[in-house]
């Protein structure tokens, strides 16, 4: 079985970047995919900025890149761009890494201008970065994501809109999977 990693740009698990990651992991694994979040904050923050490609971490990092059959690509959107978490981690994959992928670009932002980030800015350089298969990505408006005073988590009428986002994104996912072939003995 393959595997969907979540990349996230989020500050922590509790800004609204982060609650929207734990709510797509939670809908990912109900629908029986096999899911892992990536917090780019989590990295060591010297060896990403310098590139360090020989650091453990950010060896294990692209390798959980390489492996994965679809990428959810998370960035809260400051001033119409990702996160520049995300663009460090992204700078750091080798040539080639997201062709055959799947990817599905989210984002959240204080209001509806913050979304021309998604199309404008964020798909442009997925495909830039080798993407083959990039999504229509998906604008969640900060307001639609109860802060942590309220619980932290997504309103329902934007959980019921990814509902039908992260359907269309696992049925990609797991048509560009290669066919599992059982070996007869």
């Amino acid at each position: 079985m393959g595997s969907i990693l979540i990349i996230s740009g989020s500050p922590s698990t509790t800004a609204r970047a982060g609650v929207l990651v734990g709510h797509v992991a939670a809908e990912l694994r109900a629908a029986g995919e096999q899911v892992r979040v990536l917090s780019v904050r989590d990295l060591p923050t010297v060896a990403l900025l310098a590139e360090n490609t020989t650091d453990p971490a950010i060896c294990a990092a692209i390798d959980e890149v390489t492996a994965a059959d679809g990428l959810v690509v998370a960035s809260p959107v400051y001033r119409a761009a990702y996160s520049g978490l995300v663009k460090s981690l992204l700078d750091l994959l080798p040539s080639g890494t997201l062709v055959g992928k799947a990817v599905l670009p989210l984002a959240t932002g204080g209001t509806q201008g913050h979304l021309v980030a998604i199309d404008g800015v964020l798909r442009p350089l997925l495909f830039a970065m080798g993407a083959t298969k990039v999504l229509a990505g998906h604008f969640v408006l900060d307001q639609m994501i109860a802060d942590e005073h309220e619980g932290c988590y997504v309103r329902p009428l934007a959980a019921a809109a990814l509902t039908e986002v992260l359907t269309g994104f696992t049925e990609t996912v797991r048509r560009r999977r290669p066919a599992v072939v059982p070996l007869t003995g």
